[in-house]
């Protein structure tokens, strides 16, 4: 928790311009705003198509989690790493009896369309990689970049690769730099490189090399019951099938 602690109080200023820029520009007549974990973008969009005063934001789960405490005007919250709910659980942010999972992820290495199947080690990432970086989340902050980190250091490739990391706020910005040829390797979620024919995947992490990718959702403090109806349709089996017909896992059993 101490690195979660640490990048709360890093871009504060940042966030407070953001909450600015976004008390101005979301509509008055929005009943019911959902922040949601980038990652998330296809299924919750179509999800929330089925509600009229639905807004959606998305963005890199430790930016929403830090928004939510600096006072946004979220309802409802939707994040792919059980630390930052944990953390807004702790300090009263959400309604912890309506904190649950509703999906789960694997994690995947990535390059441009184009490549080869490679083992996970150190030779083979490094002949793909070759003067370039792997792009991936934040790996203080970002849950894709966490899961990355803890996956390299659980195959014994983290001091060989943690200086040629291209490290960005969000999984769907790491996808976009493989995508437009800027970085040669990726490792985001397989449910992004499902969105992107600019980008195959060229290797899977084994479940055992990271803590379970569990996408965990939940009502703010704020939130009533326009957030719990859009939080519900997310758990029921309509909402599921949803996620499932865009590669997402169900959740994991814990």
């Amino acid at each position: 928790m101490r690195r979660l602690a640490n990048a709360l109080i890093t871009g504060r200023m940042m966030i407070r311009v953001f909450l600015v820029w976004f008390l101005l520009s979301t509509t008055a007549s929005a009943q019911v705003v959902v922040f949601a974990s980038a990652s998330l973008k296809e299924p919750v969009d179509r999800i929330a198509a089925e509600f009229p005063d639905v807004t959606v934001s998305y963005a890199a789960s430790g930016t929403l989690a830090r928004q939510v405490t600096q006072g946004a005007p979220a309802d409802v919250i939707l994040l792919a790493h059980i630390d930052w709910m944990n953390y807004l659980r702790d300090g009263g942010f959400v309604q912890p009896q309506t904190v649950a999972d509703f999906a789960s992820n694997s994690l995947v290495m990535i390059s441009p369309s184009g490549g080869d199947d490679i083992a996970l080690t150190g030779s083979a990432i490094a002949d793909v990689l070759g003067q370039g970086r792997i792009a991936t989340g934040l790996t203080s902050a970002v849950p894709a970049g966490i899961y990355a980190k803890e996956a390299l250091i659980h195959l014994g490739l983290w001091d060989t690769f943690a200086d040629h990391l291209a490290e960005v706020d969000n999984v769907r910005a790491a996808l976009a730099l493989v995508a437009r040829g800027q970085a040669p390797i990726g490792i985001v979620y397989a449910t992004d490189a499902r969105v992107s024919d600019a980008v195959q995947i060229i290797a899977t992490f084994p479940t055992n090399s990271h803590a379970p990718i569990r996408y965990t959702g939940a009502l703010t403090a704020q939130g009533g019951d326009s957030g719990a109806a859009f939080l519900n349709m997310i758990a029921a089996a309509q909402g599921q099938m949803v996620f499932s017909e865009a590669g997402f896992l169900p959740p994991v059993p814990h």
